[in-house]
């Protein structure tokens, strides 16, 4: 099904255990801000609606999308959190500088991801008009925050799900 058809902010109602004790970074670009800070707001709203407690919302701005991934680094570094969204937005202009952003960023976050072995979440827009990244931050496409904590919470939830103890009868 082609993108355009279908709003991906709906989500599937999964349920965290012990979801008070979840703690979520928020890193937010804040070049294109009134696209970004959209992108938070719906984030931030579904991170409460599946139970995740305010106080454990962290929230952090960077000046543009180039520096998510160090932000999410020194987050990683230093915060006791499960799980990092990093949100931004960058618009196709005159040269290829969209390019070269969106790639360092993808592969920067993914490769925080596998290293700390937490989910970052890559919530970039990366759109070729003012017009894309408004229908996918508060426009007919959904929210792509929201979408983004609902991503986070899958992943939590597959995390809990691969960790758990199962109980044995017998020798192991």
């Amino acid at each position: 099904m082609a993108t355009h058809l279908r709003n991906f902010s709906k989500d599937q109602n999964r349920t965290l255990k012990d979801v008070e004790k979840i703690k979520v970074a928020i890193i937010t670009a804040n070049w294109h801000q009134e696209i970004t800070n959209a992108l938070t707001d719906g984030a931030f709203q579904k991170l409460l609606e599946h139970g995740i407690l305010s106080d454990n919302i962290l929230q952090v701005e960077v000046p543009g999308a180039f520096e998510l991934p160090q932000a999410c680094k020194m987050v990683l570094s230093h915060k006791n959190v499960q799980a990092v969204i990093c949100l931004g937005c960058v618009i196709k202009g005159e040269t290829n500088h969209d390019e070269y952003i969106n790639h360092a960023v993808a592969h920067g976050l993914t490769g925080l991801s596998i290293a700390s072995g937490k989910p970052v979440i890559f919530g970039v827009l990366t759109t070729l008009t003012h017009e894309q990244a408004v229908d996918r931050s508060t426009g007919k496409l959904g929210n792509k925050g929201e979408e983004c904590a609902v991503a986070a919470m899958n992943m939590l939830i597959l995390q809990q799900d691969l960790t758990k103890t199962e109980t044995k009868i017998g020798f192991s």
